[in-house]
């Protein structure tokens, strides 16, 4: 039990973790008057420790970077192989693994062990690999180093133990996958081609047993040399060489001819009766050449000869195109008989498979469907039907489809939400696609018992946003909504030079407020705008309001207490904003005399819109003097008020969008009024500067990187920018409070977003702040989530810097004379809360978090009368309310004195466009949670939790006392910090720049987590990683994949149910009989013993030098248990020994009794031959 007891108002008391203390929180201005004081507080807490444990849990989303992919056709599931040594395995609904190698060297190749349940790969760093897929987290078994030559292609033929590998030196080795052993029969190179060559044939490049013989092994070698070599015999049958290079090679299934690609794009036939020339030579996209000959063209990577039972084979390769047209597209190539197919394609082919009926290699194949493996996308192509449809994607695998530029992850939803989004978005499905079943349906997969509704949404940067259902460990699209709708399309006569800046991204996504109760959604673009949506059953015709709002921080005088004392901003009911309506946006306009007008156009006339989101307001932020506006840093929306808030680097705006109106627009120096905790100095006013839209139409053009710009997630190197002194902009995790347009933080020790007003420690006489120069600082572009790039701003030129810019401490004083910025609002939240230390009851306020460490209570007076609420003003009175913290502040919670958390009031959806019931008119409904409602005294108030950068503080309102202050990180800065539900208790959950993620207990601060789990690389990771409810978390892993973990031991220990199961056992599908004549005229294929040939009998071992075997982690663990119960298994062989004892003596007694019962028998018997030995036959 946890108490918490007021000795002294505005005393702070320290948790454990933080005996150093801190400075003590209170009003920051003024003597209020005395609030009550409180009665002691009992808080019960639950969580311990042994509650958190932090695992990864699934992987959505495209294998990025892929390079190779495998099939088993008998338990039909799907591998597939990436550069950063990942293997992604995919099968029916719910069976998809994601495993990793340490090593971390890209996968070469895969081979599945067919219906066996194993794996094997082949990495770049000329290792073998065994996995384990019998478990629904595969592990590796063995590993198998080669030391003296490099792996070039593997093969490993149907129920084979044996595995053949290739190597860049020509030499071809056989490996033992069951005890991943080398063996000691050994093809190499020099014996394989003739004598009398002088040139080496090159690296392996291919390796196949023919379908005929399964003793005669076909290798490849990229000059161009083609080798039959006989194991038995150990020698070679023939041996073809061909003028061009090789890239694969295709049997017929019957084993008499096989078919090549090469890289001058022609395909040869070659027979074995007949080795001396091709029968056929190819050139399936080659034009004859007024000459005769052949226009040369692109290499063919792969092909694939596949017959049918009842039709002409297919011929299925990649590449081959003609050099003849640049720019064409990757195709694949499907030849049926005489028809010739091209299917183009968007990316790159990194490999295709087609998928045949029959494991078997010496049986009519019958294949049904190709699957393409893209750069960046996955398709399967169904061959079954004549136009060659594509199936309907069974995974997400377009996550990407649009740079993932923002996340946001809900769990425990509204039950009704999910069906509903699934609904409207299944409406605008593309069409076309095949309508068989997914052919890739491999393994298991059954829903656990303790599912919830989860929601993952993602914004993008073609402005974007996406609904994913991700309940249940799974990954499904929702609904899909486009934000660039809402705009008009600039005319390519209209836009001029900023066409050229803005170039394709200007709605690319920031942020996501949604608030799935009333399913009110809104969207924070790149272009400094906001958009509101209302969901909606129906369609609608109907206009986008359009408010703009002027928010800018130029003040020519010091403030003065008197000037704020009393602040209501009122706002004309008429639904006008109080800035005057600006003029269009023209691009000729130069940037001095741009003024007063956004960035985008709204579309100003009626306009249909589909059920779902439906737009019903824009606000945007307006250019001031010819600077552009500042990108916005923070959002809160609160349907039960009908407000909305938002905020930057320049002050504070809100939004009534009820009313359509502008009720709040300050600069954050205005909303402190006489309770500024700093003294600022005047300022000259503004030079006119030349060329400022190119720095924010760049930034608002380059938000994500595309085939021109490569992803950049190194570290810039250290870069002097000033004039007179050194300042540096070092690559760092940019904290979600920094400017997101210009990638320069706001937090206290960060350089400035643009040139703001100087602040100096102590009054008028302190030392001004040295600025960097007349002009602005250097502008970053914005990028996508998936390669933002990381900065860290240092105030001096060090070694440290240098070396660690991750763990740079930054300072926590917010009156460093290193800053020149301005305070950019960094959170917001409205909530039911105490703005004054007098009140006696609690009403409805916006919390203010600001970049230096300050948090400011603004109260609002709302009618509570729906026609009032409709037509009164809103009134705003900022308060002298000022709380400290170190860093710029996170999040705002709050739990009432119980320790329970406290929702957020919000308004219970209805649908406006429904057809109004004249019995049942539509009324606002309002759900509100009180902070007082489960407290038997009005008095007690409520507790509010406040996270920065650096700590976290509890405070008791109305009293303002800090109760609990905890300093989170003194080398780092915390990037992401939530308040969330995990065993039926509420934690403080945080995710800092240096990979930390820690969990604090509430409302003690206790720490109950500190593991190192994420190391940050770039700035990907930071923006977007998310907590929600249930002990759950998710960040981009990649451009292409969404990463979830869990933080619960609970999940943990649940997750095996969870997963699915990889393998499923399956009989092996018997070979047809190929009948007696066949068989008698050599077209049946022949068996031969490969233990006999390949096994140490016969071949002896293979030099220790040349590979090196690796136990794998699931032996090692098989080991250690075995080591670990020796005693046990002792102890349990005396016992045994004992009862075997036990058991012959009782056996020695039975063998007695029946010793004696014999000798019984036999007496009696004897006495019977004697009395009846004399006796005739006819006597008996």
């Amino acid at each position: 039990m946890k108490k918490f007891r007021k000795v002294l108002d505005g005393l702070t008391t320290s948790s454990p973790a933080s005996a150093g203390g801190s400075p003590s929180c209170g009003s920051a201005a003024g003597t209020p008057t005395a609030a009550p004081t409180p009665r002691e507080l009992d808080v019960h807490e639950t969580l311990m420790s042994e509650h958190f444990h932090i695992c990864k849990t699934v992987r959505h989303g495209f294998p990025y970077q892929p390079t190779c992919l495998t099939f088993d056709p008998v338990q039909k599931i799907l591998a597939i192989g990436t550069r950063s040594g990942g293997v992604r395995i995919l099968g029916g609904p719910g069976v998809d693994c994601y495993s990793q190698h340490e090593s971390g060297a890209a996968v070469l190749q895969l081979q599945f062990l067919i219906n066996e349940g194993a794996l094997v790969t082949a990495c770049a760093d000329d290792t073998l690999h065994l996995w384990n897929l019998r478990q629904r987290r595969p592990a590796i078994l063995h590993s198998l180093k080669f030391n003296r030559e490099r792996i070039t292609f593997c093969h490993l033929p149907f129920q084979s133990k044996w595995l053949y590998v290739g190597t860049e030196r020509g030499n071809t080795h056989i490996v033992n996958v069951e005890s991943f052993i080398l063996s000691g029969y050994v093809i190499m190179w020099n014996k394989a081609i003739e004598l009398s060559t002088k040139t080496h044939p090159g690296p392996v490049v291919h390796l196949s047993d023919s379908p005929k013989d399964e003793g005669k092994l076909l290798i490849g070698f990229e000059s161009g040399t083609i080798v039959m070599w006989d194991l038995r015999a150990k020698r070679t049958d023939f041996r073809i060489y061909y003028d061009e290079a090789i890239h694969s090679v295709s049997w017929h299934h019957e084993g008499r001819q096989f078919m090549c690609s090469h890289s001058d794009g022609s395909l040869s036939m070659w027979n074995l009766r007949n080795t001396a020339k091709p029968f056929q030579v190819t050139f399936p996209h080659g034009k004859s050449q007024r000459d005769g000959r052949k226009e040369s063209c692109k290499p063919i990577l792969k092909v694939e000869y596949k017959t049918c039972r009842n039709s002409e084979p297919f011929v299925i390769f990649s590449g081959g195109l003609s050099y003849d047209k640049a720019g064409r597209r990757p195709t694949l190539t499907i030849m049926h008989g005489k028809a010739i197919t091209v299917l183009e394609m968007d990316h790159p082919i990194v490999e295709f498979i087609v998928l045949c009926e029959t494991p078997y290699l010496n049986e009519v194949q019958e294949p049904y469907a190709v699957v393409v493996l893209l750069e960046k996308d996955f398709i399967v192509v169904d061959l079954t039907q004549s136009n060659f449809p594509i199936f309907e994607n069974a995974y997400p695998m377009d996550i990407h489809e649009s740079p993932v530029t923002c996340t946001a992850y809900f769990a425990n939803c509204p039950p009704d939400i999910i069906p509903v989004l699934y609904s409207i978005g299944a409406k605008h499905k593309k069409t076309g696609y095949s309508h068989k079943e997914w052919p890739v349906s491999g393994g298991t997969w059954t829903v656990g018992s303790q599912t919830y509704p989860e929601i993952i949404i993602t914004g993008h940067a073609d402005g974007s946003i996406k609904f994913w259902d991700a309940t249940a460990i799974t990954l499904q699209m929702l609904y899909k909504l486009k934000t660039s709708k809402v705009f008009e399309k600039p005319k390519g006569a209209e836009t001029g030079r900023s066409a050229e800046l803005v170039e394709e991204d200007p709605y690319a996504v920031q942020m996501v407020s949604w608030c799935p109760q009333s399913r009110i959604f809104c969207v924070v673009g790149i272009s400094a705008h906001v958009i509101l949506y209302r969901f909606s059953k129906h369609d609608a015709n109907t206009t986008i309001t359009s408010l703009e709002v002027r928010l800018q921080c130029e003040m020519e005088e010091v403030i003065s207490p008197s000037d704020t004392e009393n602040t209501v901003c009122l706002t004309d009911p008429g639904g006008h904003s109080p800035q005057p309506q600006p003029p269009s946006p023209r691009s000729n306009m130069p940037d001095s005399a741009r003024d007063s007008i956004p960035c985008l156009r709204v579309k100003d006339r009626m306009i249909r819109m589909p059920p779902g989101y439906q737009a019903e307001l824009v606000v945007q932020l307006l250019w001031v003097d010819g600077e552009p506006p500042q990108q916005i840093t923070s959002l809160d929306l609160n349907s039960a008020y009908g407000l909305l808030a938002l905020g930057n680097c320049n002050g504070l705006a809100v939004v009534d969008y009820l009313q359509k109106t502008v009720i709040l627009c300050m600069s954050t120096v205005e909303l402190y009024g006489a309770a500024d905790p700093f003294q600022r100095l005047t300022r000259s006013p503004r030079k006119n500067r030349q060329s400022t839209s190119d720095f924010c139409m760049r930034g608002l053009s380059n938000f994500y990187s595309d085939s021109k710009k490569r992803i950049r997630t190194s570290y810039q190197s250290l870069t002097e920018l000033s004039d007179n002194q050194v300042s540096l902009d070092l690559e760092r995790s940019k904290s979600p409070t920094s400017d997101h347009v210009n990638g320069h933080c706001t937090s206290p020790t960060s350089q400035p977003c643009v040139p703001g007003r100087p602040r100096v420690p102590g009054g008028p006489e302190g030392p001004r702040l040295s600025r960097r120069g007349p002009g602005r600082p250097p502008f970053r572009k914005a990028q996508s989530a998936a390669c933002m790039e990381v900065s860290l701003p240092v105030s001096s030129l060090t070694e440290e810097s240098r070396e660690n810019s991750f763990s740079r401490s930054r300072s926590s004083s917010v009156s460093s004379i290193d800053r020149d910025t301005k305070e950019a609002v960094t959170t917001l939240l409205f909530a039911e809360s105490y703005g004054r230390k007098s009140d006696a009851l609690p009403t409805p306020c916006l919390w203010v978090g600001t970049s230096l460490g300050l948090m400011l209570l603004v109260p609002m007076s709302i009618p509570t009368d729906e026609q009032e609420r409709m037509e009164e003003p809103i009134t705003v009175a900022p308060t002298s309310t000022v709380l400290m913290l170190k860093g710029s502040v996170l999040r705002f919670s709050f739990l009432d004195c119980a320790g329970c958390l406290i929702q957020s009031p919000y308004e219970v959806w209805r649908d406006g466009n429904a057809p109004e019931d004249p019995e049942r008119p539509r009324r606002r409904k309002l759900v509100n949670f009180s902070p007082c409602s489960s407290q038997d005294a009005i008095g007690d108030g409520h507790l509010a939790v406040v996270c920065s950068e650096r700590q976290a503080k509890v405070f008791l309102m109305p009293s303002q006392a800090c109760l609990y202050v905890h300093n989170i990180t003194e080398s780092s800065f915390v990037l992401r910090a939530d308040v969330v539900a995990v065993s039926n208790s509420v934690c403080l959950a945080c995710f800092c720049a240096n990979g930390h993620v820690m969990i604090l207990s509430l409302p003690s601060l206790r720490p109950l987590l500190d593991v190192h789990y994420l190391p940050l690389t770039d700035m990907r990771i930071a923006r977007t990683f998310c907590f929600t409810n249930g002990g759950q978390a998710l960040y981009l892993s990649s451009p292409t994949e969404i990463q979830r973990i869990t933080y619960s031991q609970e999940m943990c220990d649940n997750l095996q149910e969870m997963l699915g199961e990889l393998f499923t056992p399956t009989e092996t599908p018997e070979a047809q009989n190929r009948g007696f004549l066949k068989g008698f005229f050599g077209g049946n294929a022949q068996t031969f013993d490969r233990e006999e040939l390949f096994g140490e009998a016969a071949a002896g071992k293979a030099s220790r030098s040349l590979a090196q075997h690796i136990p794998g982690q699931a032996s090692v663990e098989g080991m250690r248990v075995a080591a670990g119960g020796a005693v046990g298994e002792l102890a349990r062989a005396r016992i045994a020994l004992d009862e075997r004892g036990q058991r012959l003596g009782e056996l020695e007694e039975r063998t007695a009794l029946m010793m004696a019962s014999a000798e019984t028998f036999s007496k009696h018997a004897h006495e019977l031959m004697l009395k009846c030995k004399d006796k005739k036959w006819y006597q008996f």
